[in-house]
């Protein structure tokens, strides 16, 4: 992978970054000042990744929350470690249940998605296990920003009022007005350069620091949480809060082109990004700007997208394992589906038997790749009294047909979109990436490793490379910098082109390489969003 650092084909506001002592790239410039910071205090890049998820909670909480589910992989004295912490479904949650209540799909607001909370066990558990700092130590920037207030950033602002203006229409019910109250100054959504702070949200994260987590799972704020729900006919009890706990998993990976791409197993969707990796290897791209290069990643993400949301689940409930689905057979199968045309994909079948992304690395060579979220946004519009805690709605995406692999359950993990990855080659780590955006993350993990891979551009090169996102059938969004040419080749090839003008919509990436030899870290970070590299 040789980068020509000083060659930059894309307009970007953002140059590929390098540093020795370490760095931290996130999509908010407080934020990664915060990591750094820790970083410099003799923290490591586990203490400087839980600062700056934490951070991120208050400084960009149109994203992500107290109340959301994050995931990590961790690259720690030359080994590399899983943990997933997403919540499940309440114990008493039922398909027949929910649809007494009227609803015929799961939907997106109010109690009847809310899932348990992951993110504060997941902080707790990266500090207990790697952290040099104490907990305390590393959410106390957090608390201040909370406590004190900082001023909007123009992008934030923007995603924070097209919020407001959905919900004002939407949340009418008495069960959301704790949100206008948190997220809004005076009644309204804060402008670009206005000051926000919520000292409840800096209270509950002092709770969370001062207990280790204990006080959001099994005290003061469960309680809180539980009459919330009981108030409104929600289904989430302290008791899951109290039984729940994150889990450590071991990361799963193929092969591409010489470079081991690392994800978590499900319930996250990294394996689709696997999947289409593994039926791309066996083509041969020698030109970026290729209409077959763009049709063959466009195909076989779709292949990969129909297998996963076939069969990614809690992986209790999967019934294919891993290793069948990442098969070179497998693979084979399904790339030779993959023709001149555009397809309208289908799942293989078998024989029976609203997020965050940040990156940090320290002078020891340990790297994280850690992602957080409430999903779409500000997650199910709730927020618990007096406490900043903004719910995430990640039930949303269980469906009520019990034949379905995905199906709701009681104290069941949903089909989850947020995943962090990592690139190491020869047992060796090269280091973090991650695109967050929904479904648009494994098709923008395969576009920025194809980018790095395959075409040698350098980090921030791959991030600013115009994108294309699969939506369903043959529909394909473009950004409006996208190749015009290739846009009317795809066209021809069968495949639906619209352009998009939100550059939301592709998602917001962040990358740190490790050059052994040097011992440098080079970073790029996200041009469509108020991304920043700090760096020592």
């Amino acid at each position: 992978m040789e980068h020509n650092y000083l060659n930059y084909p894309y307009p970007s506001r953002q140059m590929t970054k390098f540093s020795q002592k370490g760095m931290v790239a996130t999509s908010q410039p407080l934020a990664a000042h915060v990591g750094l910071d820790i970083l410099k205090q003799g923290g490591n890049a586990v203490d400087a990744a839980i600062a700056t998820a934490a951070c991120l909670t208050v400084v960009e909480p149109t994203s992500n929350g107290i109340g959301g589910d994050a995931f990590a992989i961790v690259w720690m004295k030359d080994k590399l470690y899983g943990l997933n912490g997403s919540g499940p479904s309440p114990k008493d949650i039922s398909i027949n249940e929910v649809k007494k209540r009227g609803f015929k799909t799961m939907p997106k607001r109010g109690w009847i998605p809310v899932t348990v909370p992951g993110a504060p066990s997941a902080w707790v558990a990266l500090s207990e296990r790697f952290g040099n700092l104490s907990l305390k130590e590393v959410l106390k920037p957090a608390i201040n920003y909370a406590e004190e207030g900082y001023p909007i950033s123009p992008v934030l602002s923007k995603n924070w009022k097209k919020a407001y203006d959905k919900f004002k229409n939407t949340l009418t019910q008495k069960q959301f007005s704790n949100w206008f109250e948190t997220f809004t100054i005076n009644g309204n959504p804060p402008n670009s350069g206005d000051v926000w702070k919520s000292k409840d949200h800096a209270l509950t994260l002092q709770k969370i620091a001062k207990t280790k987590g204990k006080a959001f799972y099994k005290g003061e704020l469960a309680e809180k949480i539980d009459r919330f729900s009981r108030k409104y006919g929600g289904f989430l009890r302290k008791e899951d809060l109290n039984s729940y706990s994150p889990e450590w998993v071991e990361p799963i990976s193929v092969n591409y082109r010489g470079y081991d791409v690392w994800e978590l197993p499900p319930n996250g969707q990294g394996l689709v990004a696997l999947l289409a990796l593994n039926i791309l290897e066996g083509f041969d791209f020698k030109n970026k700007e290729k209409v077959e290069t763009y049709h063959k990643q466009i195909e076989a993400l779709k292949l990969a997208f129909a297998d996963g949301k076939k069969y990614i689940t809690d992986p209790q409930n999967m019934n294919v394992s891993i290793e069948k689905l990442l098969s070179n057979n497998y693979a084979n199968t399904r790339r030779k589906l993959i023709n001149n045309q555009a397809l309208n994909p289908k799942p293989g079948e078998f024989t029976k038997s609203g997020t965050v992304y940040l990156s940090t690395a320290d002078q020891e060579g340990n790297m994280v790749s850690f992602i957080q979220s409430n999903y779409m946004g500000f997650g199910s519009g709730l927020v618990v009294p007096n406490t900043g805690i903004a719910l995430q709605n990640r039930g949303h995406s269980f469906s009520l047909n019990k034949k379905d692999h995905n199906s709701l359950a009681p104290n069941k993990k949903p089909y989850h979109t947020i995943i962090p990855g990592f690139l190491t080659k020869n047992n060796k780590p090269v280091g973090p990436f991650g695109v967050m955006g929904g479904y648009m993350q494994p098709q923008g993990h395969v576009q920025v490793l194809m980018n790095l891979i395959d075409f040698a551009l350098n980090p921030q090169a791959a991030l600013d490379a115009p994108r294309w996102q699969w939506i369903k059938n043959k529909k394909i969004l473009i950004e409006s910098n996208f190749p015009t040419h290739i846009a009317k080749e795809l066209s021809r090839k069968g495949h639906k082109i619209k352009l998009e003008l939100d550059s939301n919509s592709f998602g917001r990436g962040q990358i740190i390489l490790r050059d052994s030899e040097r011992k440098i870290y080079i970073g790029g970070t996200e041009k469509r969003t108020d991304s920043q590299i700090a760096v020592w």
